[in-house]
């Protein structure tokens, strides 16, 4: 049986360098030494044909700032080659807020490219052309869209089998649930009078599994009321809630 080629991402971005630098250390790069995963970078400038390599110009209607050019875009996705089912990610305050459930679906692509904006972002052509997904990692405004592309790969690289050391982990994860996920401890058992809760050392299994369970409920009752808004709580869910 042939064997499934490993994810690739693409990111068109004005700074290659700083995203495949990023790229270089911990899981992405162990996932990318695996075969898992592929990247490369690619910049719009590369396709500019005047001697300042302009990327951006004022927008139409007057207004601040610039506006990074449809020309330079539109080559470098050609350059790309894109095959049919190929997610294509613009990074965006205005898009859809990115959650783990979208990781789940771009993981599950063979190619997702990563639309970079800068500046007052891009053409809007640009968006209505070529974008599959616009999506948003938090209600701000950051210098481009590099760190959230990042942000975006780093949670689909970590659910591709194998990329862990420890497939359990995303057992553990928050999110996974719909929920956030419990406090960790490891040694040691005291530290300056903060001591590690008594069932973690207790050796009961069945227990650990319940006080788990009862803190994450908490913990998203208390700093996620959005989403524990839409938990379905469990009849012995109520009942440690009860406790």
């Amino acid at each position: 049986m042939e064997e499934k080629p490993g994810l690739r991402i693409d990111f068109v971005t004005l700074f290659p360098e700083m995203v495949l630098g990023v790229l270089e250390h911990s899981i992405p790069k162990r996932a990318e030494s695996a075969g898992l995963v592929s990247f490369s970078a690619i910049s719009p400038r590369q396709f500019t044909t005047d001697v300042h390599r302009t990327v951006d110009d004022s927008p139409y209607g007057g207004g601040p700032g610039m506006v990074i050019k449809i020309e330079p875009v539109a080559a470098a996705m050609a350059a790309l080659e894109l095959e049919e089912g190929t997610a294509v990610v613009m990074t965006d305050p205005t898009g859809d807020p990115f959650t783990q459930a979208r990781a789940h679906e771009l993981a599950a692509r063979s190619r997702v490219v990563f639309l970079c904006g800068h500046y007052e972002g891009f053409d809007h052509r640009i968006e209505e052309l070529y974008a599959t997904h616009v999506f948003s990692i938090g209600d701000y405004v950051l210098t481009g869209g590099e760190l959230p592309a990042l942000a975006m790969a780093d949670a689909m690289i970590r659910l591709l089998p194998g990329a862990l050391g420890c497939a359990e982990s995303l057992e553990i994860d928050s999110h996974r649930e719909g929920i956030l996920s419990a406090p960790q401890y490891t040694r040691p058992e005291d530290f300056q009078g903060h001591k590690v809760p008594a069932v973690l050392l207790s050796g009961n299994h069945a227990e650990i599994r319940k006080w788990r369970r009862r803190e994450a409920l908490l913990l998203t009752r208390d700093r996620r009321p959005d989403l524990w808004s839409q938990v379905q709580l469990s009849k012995e869910d109520r009942k440690l809630l009860g406790e």
